[in-house]
């Protein structure tokens, strides 16, 4: 048999049972291509089963507020693609009155969406001939043709989309990037994979040349950038807590947080507690700081967050871009993992 049968037999036999497979509506599989972007499958089903269920239909998701979507959307991280996700569903709504595109052309120009997404709904919702090429993909190729071109170089994205549509059934376009994906996850895994099982043992290259764990290779990482951020929590304010909407073009945007200091590098508490007394918010002669949490690591693209909270009691003065809200007002905001999970333990508490 070919690759591409090989892949197709394999396939029928041990795939999983998920609900976007069962559809070929393009709005739920434009829903689960974004929801698992960078996301694991068992974390990614509980979040699209709620889209599917809040937001039935596109015109749903359209109309909703944007801090709606962002409240769904709290704890899967990379908070673009939401904001994407329902600017693009605004635009189709007011673009195609509601109705998904259909041209592959059409759909690459909707927000948030690259030649993978559009490759995925264009076959998988219209079984046009588009090979899908994520990660999965990249590496099953990579290690079947013994390929060290770097996956994410601009030569490498070409070498391999061009594999990928070599090998693409194009009778049956969505069953084959279906399969070459969930071979990618499922048996020709990034760490430890089973290749004494591997129907492709025996013309694998890589498993050949003893080169499994070499590929596929990617271009020097890029630096990790460490930020230190200082969050002033209190609950002075008749039981409320002093919050932000984050308005800025950076991470977490249009999330809320405390009043925040950041700093280039770890400073000590008397350090931190000399910032406090500067800062405009407060009336620093009624300043008490109450406790310092312990340091917790939170892990971005490219970026490493040293986080700790300081419990204040302060007399407030006003400021526009800072809210008192209450317990109750702040569980229908959209927050950032690392607030989400300290006001939960403060609150628990």
């Amino acid at each position: 048999m070919s690759i591409t049968q090989v892949l197709i037999h394999w396939y029928r036999s041990n795939k999983r049972t998920l609900p976007w497979r069962n559809t070929n509506d393009p709005y739920k599989i434009w829903l689960s291509e974004i929801i698992m972007q960078q996301t694991r499958i068992d974390q990614g089903l509980a979040y699209y089963q709620r889209f599917v269920e809040k937001f039935p239909t596109l015109t749903d998701l359209a109309q909703a507020e944007e801090q709606e979507v962002l409240r769904l959307w709290q704890g899967l991280g990379y908070y673009s693609r939401a904001r994407n996700l329902h600017a693009s569903a605004k635009q189709i709504l007011n673009e195609y009155e509601g109705v998904f595109p259909s041209d592959y052309v059409l759909i690459l120009k909707l927000r948030g969406v690259g030649e993978y997404t559009a490759a995925a709904i264009s076959s998988f919702a219209f079984g046009q001939a588009y090979a899908v090429v994520d990660g999965n993909v990249y590496r099953f190729l990579a290690r079947y043709f013994s390929i060290e071109t770097a996956i994410d170089s601009r030569e490498g994205q070409i070498l391999f989309k061009k594999l990928a549509n070599d090998l693409l059934d194009k009778n049956r376009p969505a069953l084959f990037n279906q399969a070459i994906m969930e071979f990618g996850s499922l048996q020709c895994k990034p760490q430890n994979p089973n290749c004494t099982i591997c129907p492709f043992q025996s013309s694998c290259r890589a498993f050949a040349e003893n080169k499994i764990a070499l590929l596929p290779v990617k271009k020097e990482k890029q630096k990790v950038r460490n930020r230190f951020f200082y969050y002033l929590v209190s609950e002075d304010l008749n039981g409320k807590f002093l919050m932000k909407k984050r308005d800025e073009k950076d991470i977490w945007q249009n999330l809320y947080d405390f009043p925040l200091i950041e700093t280039e590098q770890a400073i000590s508490e008397n350090e931190l507690i000399g910032k406090l007394l500067h800062l405009s918010i407060f009336n620093s002669k009624n300043l008490v700081v109450k406790e310092f949490s312990q340091e917790s690591i939170q892990l971005l693209s490219h970026q490493k967050l040293h986080i700790r909270f300081i419990k204040v009691r302060f007399s407030f003065v006003e400021k526009e871009e800072f809210t008192a809200y209450s317990k109750a007002e702040i569980e229908h905001l959209p927050l950032p993992r690392p607030i989400e999970r300290y006001l939960s333990q403060i609150l628990s508490d």
